[in-house]
């Protein structure tokens, strides 16, 4: 994780798995059913495709401090599959900043691939950061593996 200024974060995770990049990215792209595996992804809804450019709706939901908490986005994301790379950006919602990468590549270790996520996070006016940022990098590391795992289970 790193702070940057303005109350904004990046942070990433990498996995290293066995699993083959067919599978990782059939399981990244599949938006719509994205909120079946990714825990606290309430809803994922493709709104439009165009080619390798696709909107996407999404709203997240977590208990923090005892209370329920919810954001949407409405992210554009490019899939560059030649390349293993999903990049989104935020077009609204209740963020400031919302855009990141999904990144699929060959590992140093023979017969595996990387699955690297990499989220750059600004909370809203009254919603900072600071306070979730833990809760933020647990979630990258769940996602990874909440994807590898969905991954598993269709092969």
């Amino acid at each position: 994780m790193e702070v940057l200024p303005a109350g904004t974060r990046r942070l990433a995770a990498q996995l290293t798995t066995v699993l083959d990049f067919d599978s990782l990215w059939k399981i990244l792209t599949n938006y719509n059913k994205l909120s079946e595996f990714i825990p606290n992804l309430f809803s994922s809804e493709v709104i439009s495709r165009t080619e390798n450019e696709v909107r996407i709706k999404q709203v997240g939901s977590q208990e923090f401090l005892g209370l329920n908490f919810s954001a949407e986005v409405l992210i554009n994301l490019i899939e560059d599959k030649p390349n293993g790379i999903l990049t989104f950006t935020l077009i609204k919602g209740d963020f400031r900043r919302f855009e990141g990468s999904w990144r699929i590549s060959h590992s140093p270790v023979e017969n595996r691939r990387s699955l690297t996520y990499e989220l750059i996070v600004q909370g809203c006016f009254g919603m900072p950061v600071s306070l979730i940022e833990k809760h933020l990098r647990k979630n990258l590391k769940t996602n990874l593996l909440a994807v590898e795992k969905a991954a598993f289970e269709l092969n």
